[in-house]
């Protein structure tokens, strides 16, 4: 049985929407979140409320509810603890390989099981470690203060994606001072296009129309 989130295979095609997932304490109107939000016509930010005093499962719920209303195929992007709630998520939802969310990028997750974290971030430990069913970038920054570089290769290794190096640009937020953060929006890029050529089963090429023939136009 499919899950009840599953789209039909023929609306898998469909252009995505970027669905913006901040962390503690929102993005603030310098984030490259806010300014892609902004800028973008296909992104739409999804309000998980408690900024300053998250809940896992609150979170968590209110993203299967942002996924569930969109209703067409999803790419997540999410920031710091924003990368944890997607996790989780993908844990309880165990959504079918691909469908909805077609791929995520996950910038800057902190190390929730940290001896010593912040208690807002803790209680999203201990961090799921399963593979992601999606394909994603876990893009992070050499000198960020809630995770060493070492912490987030391993976990990109654990959840299946592909690591991205972010330079030594803290936590890759308003006060990195990236503006609109190019390197961010070629990994989406990549995203979209890998998207755009998944392979269109054998079925749906049979029933789709044929294209007329150029003696049918010139008749």
């Amino acid at each position: 049985m499919a899950h009840y989130l599953a789209l039909e295979q023929e609306r898998l095609w469909e252009k995505p929407l970027i669905l913006i997932v901040p962390g503690l304490n929102n993005s603030n109107p310098k984030h490259w979140q806010t300014l892609w939000e902004n800028q973008r016509d296909d992104c739409q930010r999804v309000d998980l409320g408690m900024w300053d005093d998250p809940h896992r499962n609150t979170w968590v719920n209110k993203l299967n509810l942002a996924i569930h209303q969109a209703n067409r195929p999803i790419i997540l992007v999410a920031h710091s603890l924003g990368c944890l709630a997607v996790a989780w998520w993908a844990e309880y939802e165990q959504q079918q390989q691909g469908n909805p969310v077609v791929g995520a990028l996950l910038v800057a997750p902190p190390d929730v099981d940290r001896p010593g974290a912040d208690p807002r971030l803790a209680r999203f430990g201990a961090c799921p470690r399963n593979p992601l069913p999606f394909p994603s970038y876990l893009a992070a920054s050499e000198d960020d203060h809630y995770c060493r570089l070492r912490t987030s290769q391993m976990l990109a290794r654990d959840w299946g994606s592909r690591f991205a190096y972010a330079g030594a640009v803290g936590h890759i937020n308003a006060d990195s001072g990236l503006g609109d953060w190019h390197f961010g929006q070629v990994l989406l890029e990549q995203l979209l296009r890998d998207h755009r050529r998944r392979p269109i089963p054998a079925q749906q090429r049979r029933s789709s129309p044929a294209a007329p023939s150029l003696a049918s136009l010139l008749a």
